[in-house]
């Protein structure tokens, strides 16, 4: 592992001061490599806070393109990067923020063995999509690798976020919560709308349950936690794992998602 030098230690000294980080967590960040897909509302804060923390390693994937709409909230992006790839756009930006970090842009929707070699590289992964169809899968792949997945959604006024990590056997899936035949339009902000900072909120809280796992601090997230953006109040909720659930139960089936 590399050691840091005197910059580094700069850089990141309000982490390393933290008690509970230190010099250790600190390294074991260095060390990390994080998977973010969606580069979006969601992706884009949590992409900018793993990169600016010292993640060592960022890949972020998404095939869609930056358009006018999507400037309201996806904070990774300007109008300089209308028409390009989100995934490049947002990967320049954390580049921006820290260039020791090694971004990898994945244009590309990350489906079948494709997804399942990327889950597999990674130590975490935040899913950042605004589909059921691709929360399934990128579920699927993290039960089958046993990589901890961070959750987050946003819509309207309201978010989500949850931690599912297949190490551990008390842990829910993303399937034991939603199974796996919701509709993608309740997701999708262009058919329901969403406040702007609301996908801040979310998408750091994922950034920070990720940094927690790879620098092995306190202790992940349990449950599921919704926030209610016109009270401002959070409601946190026990979720335990469902004995039948299709992907990670007893009779769950071991061929990966297609999508």
């Amino acid at each position: 592992m590399k050691e840091m030098d005197d910059a580094a230690l700069l850089r990141y000294s309000r982490q390393i001061m933290l008690e509970q980080f230190d010099v250790a967590g600190q390294q074991r960040l260095l060390a990390g490599h994080a998977l973010i897909v969606g580069a979006g509302g969601l992706g884009s804060p949590a992409a900018l806070y793993l990169a600016a923390a010292g993640v060592g390693r960022l890949s972020i994937a998404d095939d869609d393109v930056v358009e006018l709409s999507n400037l309201q909230r996806q904070i990774a992006h300007d109008e300089c990067a209308l028409g390009q790839g989100k995934a490049e756009s947002a990967a320049a930006s954390a580049r921006r923020l820290n260039a020791a970090c090694e971004v990898e842009a994945i244009a590309a929707r990350l489906v079948g063995d494709a997804l399942q070699r990327a889950v597999a590289a990674a130590d975490v992964v935040l899913d950042c999509t605004d589909g059921f169809a691709s929360r399934y899968a990128i579920n699927r792949a993290c039960v089958a690798t046993r990589t901890p997945l961070v959750s987050g959604a946003a819509i309207r006024f309201s978010g989500q976020l949850a931690v599912f990590d297949a190490r551990d056997a008390s842990s829910p899936c993303y399937a034991c919560l939603y199974g796996e035949d919701g509709d993608d339009d309740a997701l999708r902000c262009a058919e329901n709308g969403v406040i702007a900072p609301l996908v801040g909120i979310i998408g750091t809280f994922q950034a920070l349950e990720a940094l927690k796992l790879l620098a092995d601090v306190g202790e992940s997230h349990r449950g599921l936690a919704t926030f209610d953006g016109l009270s401002g109040e959070w409601r946190r909720f026990n979720v335990g794992r469902d004995p039948a659930c299709p992907v990670c139960g007893p009779r769950a089936s071991t061929e990966p998602s297609a999508l």
